[in-house]
């Protein structure tokens, strides 16, 4: 194979100390099959005949293996030479056209100009069709519409993001992103049923929960129908849709028509339901009893209330006209190694060569390092490493000698890794980082030579880093210089929580003035050289069969199956699992197991991974294990067959699943190699389905472009996507909350400069918050808005005589609206507390997680009466809170009784509730919601190792509902005080929380006997699901969570959950935790008490109303 440049060394030259700086230019060439099949083509010309007045055309006979760029030049040389208007191909170039090509009644692009022609979908569909000539379309290259540039304008507004910006890219992944993206969307809408999208109802398949069935007679509930200012009671069955309640209900008023306004023209099949005071329709074919806010409603003992009207018209869902065409399927298709092979070719006419014939070492030259400003301290050297990673796993390493650190370094050398060319695997990634360290004192400056290294073990820092894929998205081997533009790693004082994710980033920095620049050089080939999609000869390696292996091995390999995702696998555990494919390929939980015992730095391995994958259906035909598929998808995946499979299995779940893992599947868009992935079509595809789905989905990437510059254009151009098919009113919607987290983080902004960095606040900022809260009332402010953390209430105006400030230090803005729909029924307003300053990121994961326990108790028939409040991240450090109605914090209820010595009081708790409560029968009710809801968090709150527990961050609601909120400390971080750690019980149970439950120092109660066994029963659940929670918990390792950075703080939740333990011997560790609870009491009211006294406040209003 023909190697350019291979022994002349690039030598840098620096003119008047000027920065090497300059946009890449990588290397792009066709990425595809070499046939030398010939292909009859008629090609539809722009021009027109003089006298025929049709269109001109040409028929071409053209060799298979030519790129897409060089048939353009082709057609455009014979254009001149027959058409009748050569002027018109004399004026203009090639690339100011396009190819297009018709496939089932829609227009297709040829987008990538260095494709081979042999492999493009067109070519595949026309011989599927048994046609010998195809048709293709040369059109002229329209400019883009103002409005279509205004509309673009108003997209990346929406976004957060200009995604046409291309200044900080070194190829053309983000343009083809969003264009191959525009596929599955065009898709997706098509198949949408605009009547269903335009209600979006919110429904579960799940099996209704015995607790809630025990509260239904008889199979039947009361629904109040209203109509204007009239309403109508009726019975219906559980099992009933919404289509035969209407049929009841019209049957029921039949004599009443008048009085509700319905004409007697109009039938049940003009109107609809919908909840009252909220955007969520009870609609379809599917049993009332499945609608969660009618399980929502019986589980809280509320009437269901809904409201007749016209259904919402489905044209407000509008979707603007693409400008674009459909881009080939086939674009960045790789053909197999058969197609690409050098072997038995004719060398003259290759234009691709396969990277399986490349059998030299993979190396990189380090040419030199650039910084505008150097660290304060120069007494400092510097080296660099280079390492290539498959996910989590290292291919191998290399590093330079050390030099002085200046501000050029060159290196000039050669690194060669013990991997070879042909080895390297789609998704491999070459990272380059720059260590620093100090100079030996025994080595004076003069002497020190480029051959000293540093000793492994001494204490060298990392200043910089920055990945490059050397496999890029058209499965090109990467070629030629690079200069990359480093990552800085933030300073001990700055925010580390999120380096583990951004370390995997394959963007570069996109502030290039000041930032290190790392030059390399990788080697040059005659040809491109492409990564095949396969081997067209069959079968890989077998392995041995389940019947070869020994019965000692049987039970090793179910062993190892058997561990949770964090076990660490020894080199035996992988040698077995490896020689044991077969076997694995048999049972899915053991796929974690195996699929990181493959090699992936082997073709081999590699190969017969895949073949194995592709011929073992086992996977498909096994039930969900959403644990399973989730794990497949975390960081140390990065295969595309591999992630693909757990994203088919994921296409099962249903919405309200999807909107329970949504948090987790957009950060495991993060460890994807590239932009283009199965799992961003996944969630592009589900958002497009369901209005509610997409809502978390815009606000969840939207906080990620504003808060993570390392991953910005891929949540952009997924967003955008989403944008361009979600419909005008959706769009409106998000128009209105981005405007109104805009204004209101101005507000707060503001406040606090006027504000002093104290916890209490005077009246005069009250007021002024006020003054510029009227303001903006009054100059433009969104007369409605949906509330981002739910998108079933919409805001109206501000309620600005009960708005405040908060006493604490970030100064939350405590915020009152009227409901915007006339159709509310309770008289209460909305409560937000907006935060600017405040990571809500990893608040919106424990109630993620708070959630899923609760869907979890409840297939197991566990009412815990948890009460996960609203919750989200809007952008850097912004956010909002739902404020919890008729609640309280404890630390309220001891102060305004007696004072700071109320921590002291057990009674206080018990008569505050008893207050509350206007009958003995409400208080009952409340002291059993009490004893679930206490049992719920206690439970909730071990497992989670949620600390810094104190009464002002643990509330009560007047129905007895406890609940804690503020989850700054997690998995086992507690907090110390005067050096003290203030957590000295596995989870708060105080003697006033047992007073409540009738239980006195030792003495037990019927009630505490209950919340014991509910304890039991809800911790006894939770561990039948260690796996999916450790899941969980891992993919959010890397998002940027100051709690939640190593694996050592998971290992917390694999104790807390007794791992390895059996049910009796875990039933028995979680009684011992609460009677330590019982024996030390007396040290949390003594914290308690402290709290009150010394004013330990963490925001003492946090969230409570």
């Amino acid at each position: 194979m023909e190697q350019l440049n291979e022994d002349k060394e690039p030598v840098i030259v620096r003119e008047d100390k000027k920065r090497r700086r300059g946009k890449m230019k990588a290397f792009v060439s066709s990425t595809n099959i070499i046939t030398m099949d010939q292909i009859v083509v008629e090609f539809i010309l722009p021009s027109y005949g003089k006298f025929s007045k049709t269109q001109e055309s040409i028929l071409l006979d053209l060799t298979g293996n030519c790129t897409v760029e060089q048939v353009k030049t082709q057609l455009w040389m014979k254009a001149i030479e027959i058409s009748e208007c050569p002027d018109f191909y004399q004026k203009i170039t090639p690339d100011q056209c396009i190819l297009l090509y018709q496939k089932k009644g829609q227009w297709y692009e040829i987008y990538d100009k260095h494709q081979v022609f042999q492999t493009l979908d067109c070519i595949r569909y026309w011989k599927a069709l048994k046609k010998d000539v195809g048709k293709i379309q040369l059109v002229h290259r329209t400019q883009l519409s103002e409005e279509s540039r205004q509309y673009q304008s108003y997209l990346n507004y929406l976004i957060g993001y200009d995604v046409t910006d291309v200044s900080n890219v070194h190829d053309d992944e983000l343009e083809f992103t969003r264009r191959k993206l525009l596929t599955p969307r065009i898709v997706e809408l098509a198949n949408r049923d605009a009547k269903l999208y335009s209600m979006d109802h919110f429904i579960t398949n799940k099996p209704m929960p015995e607790f809630l069935l025990s509260k239904i007679s008889n199979n039947n509930i009361l629904i109040v129908i209203h109509r204007e200012r009239a309403s109508q009671t009726i019975k219906v069955d559980l099992d009933d849709t919404p289509k035969q309640i209407l049929e009841n209900f019209f049957t029921k008023i039949a004599k009443k028509r008048a009085l509700l306004g319905i004409s007697e023209e109009d039938s049940e099949s003009d109107f609809i339901l919908r909840v009252c005071g909220r955007d969520e329709y009870i609609f379809g074919d599917v049993p009332i009893k499945n609608f969660h806010w009618v399980r929502q409603c019986l589980k809280n003992s509320d009437e269901v209330h809904l409201v007749l009207e016209s259904p919402p018209d489905p044209d407000k869902d509008i979707v603007q006209k693409e400008d674009w065409s459909l881009v080939d399927d086939c674009t960045g298709v790789a053909g197999s190694h058969e197609q690409l092979t050098i072997e038995e070719k004719d060398h003259e006419k290759l234009f691709t060569i396969s990277l399986w014939d490349c059998n030299r070492k993979f190396r990189v030259k380090i040419l030199a390092i650039d910084i505008p400003v150097l660290p304060r301290n120069s007494e400092l050297i510097v080296f660099v490493e280079a390492s290539i990673f498959h996910g989590q796993q290292l291919l191998a390493q290399q590093r330079t000698s050390s030099k002085p650190f200046t501000e050029e370094v060159l290196w000039n050398i050669w690194l060669e890794f013990d991997i070879k060319i042909k080895d390297l695997p789609k998704g491999a990634r070459l990272s380059l980082q720059v260590f620093c360290g100090k100079i030996q004192s025994q080595i004076s400056k003069s002497n020190f030579q480029d051959s000293i290294n540093f000793d492994s073990k001494s204490k060298n820092r990392l200043l910089y880093y920055v990945n490059l894929l050397l496999i890029d998205h058209r499965s090109l081997l990467r070629q030629g210089e690079y200069i990359l533009h480093m990552w800085k790693m933030p300073e001990k004082s700055e925010d580390h929580s999120s380096v583990n994710a951004d370390k995997l980033t394959s963007a570069t920095n996109p502030d290039k003035e000041s930032s290190m620049a790392i030059v390399i050089m990788l080697d040059k080939y005659a040809y491109p050289v492409v990564l095949p999609k396969s081997l067209d000869s069959s079968g890989a390696e077998s392995g041995r069969s389940a019947r070869d292996m020994p019965n000692h091995l049987r039970k090793q390999f179910e062993d190892i199956v058997k561990t949770d995702p964090l076990y660490p696998l020894s080199p035996e555990d992988k040698e077995l699992l490896w020689h044991f494919k077969n076997e694995c390929m048999k049972c899915p939980k053991a796929y974690p197991k195996f699929l990181n015992s493959v090699q992936w730095g082997k073709q081999a391995a590699v190969y017969t991974t895949h073949c194995l994958l592709e011929n073992e259906d086992t996977w498909d035909r096994n039930k969900l294990d959403v644990g399973l598929a989730m794990q497949l998808l975390d960081c140390n995946f990065s295969d595309e067959k591999v992630r693909t499979m757990a994203v088919r299995k994921l296409e099962n779940l249903e919405d309200d699943d999807v909107l329970r893992y949504l948090l987790q599947l957009v950060q495991a868009v993060k460890f994807e190699p590239y932009h283009d992935s199965s799992l961003a079509r996944f969630l592009l595809k589900r958002a497009l389905r369901s209005k509610r789905i997409g809502h978390f989905l815009f606000w969840f990437l939207r906080s990620e472009i504003a808060q993570s510059m390392h991953y910005q254009q891929r949540y952009a151009v997924i967003l955008e996507a989403y944008l361009r098919g979600c419909g005008e009113a959706m769009l409106q919607d998000f128009k209105k909350q981005v405007e109104v987290t805009k204004a209101l983080q101005k507000v707060a902004k503001e406040i606090k400069t006027v504000s002093a960095e104290k916890y209490d606040v005077s009246a005069q900022v009250v007021y002024q918050l006020r003054q510029k809260l009227e303001k903006l009332q009054s100059t433009g402010f969104p007369d409605n808005f949906k509330v981002p953390y739910d998108p079933g209430v919409r805001a109206g105006q501000l309620v600005i005589e009960q708005c405040k400030v908060m006493a604490s230090k970030k100064k939350p803005l405590w915020l009152e609206f009227r409901h915007a729909d006339p159709t509310t029924i309770s008289s209460d307003t909305i409560g937000i507390i907006f935060k600017d300053g405040d990571d809500l990121r990893q608040d919106m994961l424990i109630l993620q997680i708070l959630l899923i326990m609760e869907s979890i108790w409840e297939t197991e028939s566990l009412d815990l009466s948890l009460l996960p409040y609203g919750c989200i991240s809007t952008g850097n450090k912004i956010g909002m809170i739902e404020i919890v109605k008729n609640a309280t914090t404890i630390a309220n209820i001891q102060q305004s009784t007696v004072g700071n010595t109320g921590a002291f009081k057990d009674e206080v708790l018990n008569q505050w509730l008893r207050d509350k409560c206007l009958t003995e029968e409400k208080f009952q009710v409340a002291v059993e919601r009490f004893v679930h809801s206490c049992a719920g968090y206690c439970v909730a709150t071990y497992v989670l190792g949620i600390g810094d527990r104190h009464n002002d961050n643990i509330m009560i609601a007047e129905s007895g509902n406890l609940f804690h909120i503020d989850f700054g400390h997690i998995l086992g971080n507690y907090k110390s005080f005067m050096g003290i750690n203030k957590e000295r019980v596995p989870f708060v149970l105080t003697p006033d929380f047992l007073y409540v439950m009738g239980s006195f120092g030792k003495k037990t109660s019927p009630l505490f006997q209950k919340f014991q066994e509910v304890c039991v029963k809800a911790y006894l659940a939770l561990r039948h699901h260690t796996n999916l929670l450790i899941v969980l918990f891992s993919m959010m390792l890397m998002t940027g969570m100051p709690q939640l950075t190593s694996k050592e703080d998971i290992e917390y939740i694999r104790e807390a959950l007794t791992v390895g333990k059996n049910e009796e011997d875990a039933e028995k560790h979680f009684l011992d935790q609460i009677e330590i609870c019982r024996d030390k009491g007396w040290t949390v009211q003594f914290n308690w008490f402290l709290h009150l006294v010394l004013g330990i406040k963490q925001g003492v209003e946090k969230r409570s109303a």
